[in-house]
């Protein structure tokens, strides 16, 4: 009986395994030098975008918190920004509705008044929706229109409290009520991009 020998196999199998070795490490490096020139263009595309914004670091903040921006297009960024508002104008209106159940102590006054607040946080809310459905419309114009009325309506919440003697706005809802009007500046500003975009094809 005749024995082949078994290290020229085995030289194979090295060989082999070494080729193998050595493509995936090409296609690791690789992948790793594209996705992160892919990863910079696109905070590239973030910070131009938010740098034509009436609050650049709100704008960044906002975009960079969801994981979607990375790959959003612009329409894709107000989208996201528009959905930003809605959450915030849901917290206020949440936030005021816990104030009219504690009020009731403070007299009918103080409670209607921030009745009427939420009411208007609520509209608000309603405005931003519309603006997303004249998005997906590529209906730039109304789109501003909504995300502008969102912005006023909280002017009908401050002007309630001066009409009656001794109730003052709360700071705390002043603090919310320009944190929701920035990220509608925010918002604007982008639209306004597209809207110049879609102007010039």
């Amino acid at each position: 009986m005749i024995f082949l020998p078994l290290h020229k196999n085995k030289t194979s199998l090295m060989e082999k395994f070494s080729r193998l070795l050595s493509l995936f490490l090409v296609l690791f490096i690789y992948d790793i030098i594209y996705t992160s020139k892919i990863v910079q263009a696109d905070d590239d595309f973030i910070q131009k975008t938010c740098k034509n914004t009436q609050y650049f670091d709100l704008c960044i903040s906002s975009l960079k918190s969801n994981p979607s921006s990375s790959q959003s297009d612009l329409k894709g960024l107000a989208t996201i920004m528009v959905n930003v508002g809605i959450a915030n104008a849901s917290d206020i209106y949440a936030y005021l509705s816990s104030q009219q159940l504690s009020s009731s102590r403070s007299g009918t006054n103080m409670k209607m008044v921030y009745q009427l607040c939420a009411s208007k946080y609520s509209y608000a809310n309603d405005s931003l929706k519309y603006s997303l459905q004249d998005l997906s419309l590529e209906d730039y114009d109304y789109a501003s229109i909504h995300v502008m009325a969102a912005a006023d309506y909280p002017n009908a919440c401050r002007n309630a409290f001066k009409r009656y003697r001794g109730l003052s706005y709360p700071r705390e809802l002043k603090v919310r009520e320009d944190g929701f009007k920035h990220i509608c500046a925010v918002v604007l500003g982008i639209v306004d991009q597209l809207y110049s975009i879609n102007n010039r094809s």
